[in-house]
């Protein structure tokens, strides 16, 4: 049989996703993990995530929210007060050693043929945004594979680099053909902001060539008392219940 993945980002410390998640993927017959980051941040369970992510022992990239948590030294000034104060909580929550795997994760990695990156090719480190087109656009002339996976927007989609120029659909399963580039988001398994609250990720079958984007549902009521109890943000719960 051949190698089947499961890549999974922005897990955001939301274990009640994350163990759906794991679930669904080996019922799929999946034989491989990979993450694009962001495993903490936003929510209640950043040692229990990072935890599951170890125990799978696969590629991960750095997410924002893993390296500002793991580099002690950066400033939170400019992050929204909410998202920075799950920063300093989650700081509180994790070992040394904890901390010292998320600031070793590399910004960008192959797998097998594949990328995986949090945010872009281009800049890994500056944590850029692809919204659009013309934002993509920049990552393909750092993309040397045929795919890369990526998160960071929580909005799963697919960025195509075509002869007249780079353009995007929405994500449904297909077939990859030959001579494709594509960069695709994974969406977010942790915090998703589509308007769809059902955790995200997608399977990667390597020998058939066929890309799934997976929706779960997961009992968003448990993460969102979780979030309560450990004293986050109220925003970080609700955000959960709508999906954005």
């Amino acid at each position: 049989m051949g190698r089947v993945y499961a890549i999974l980002g922005d897990i955001h410390a939301n274990i009640d996703a994350l163990n759906v998640v794991l679930e669904d993927a080996r019922s799929q017959n999946v034989t491989d993990f990979v993450c694009v980051g962001d495993v903490v941040g936003y929510n209640a369970a950043p040692a229990e995530c990072i935890r599951a992510v170890r125990d799978l022992n696969c590629p991960v990239v750095r997410g924002n929210h893993d390296h500002y948590v793991s580099y002690l030294d950066t400033n939170l000034a400019d992050f929204h007060p909410s998202a920075a104060q799950v920063v300093e909580w989650t700081r509180s929550q994790l070992s040394d050693e904890d901390i010292k795997w998320l600031h070793d994760l590399p910004l960008h990695r192959p797998v097998m043929g594949f990328m995986l990156v949090h945010a872009t090719l281009d800049k890994p480190d500056h944590w850029g945004y692809v919204f659009d087109n013309q934002q993509a656009e920049a990552n393909f002339s750092y993309q040397y594979t045929q795919l890369c996976f990526h998160g960071h927007t929580h909005v799963p989609i697919i960025y195509s680099n075509e002869p007249t120029g780079v353009m995007h659909y929405e994500p449904i399963d297909f077939r990859l053909e030959l001579g494709q580039r594509l960069f695709i988001n994974v969406g977010s398994v942790g915090q998703p902001r589509d308007g769809d609250p059902r955790a995200a990720y997608v399977i990667y079958d390597m020998s058939n060539r066929i890309i799934r984007f997976r929706r779960l549902e997961y009992d968003v009521a448990a993460a969102m008392a979780r979030n309560r109890k450990a004293g986050l943000p109220e925003r970080c719960a609700a955000r959960l219940e709508i999906g954005r």
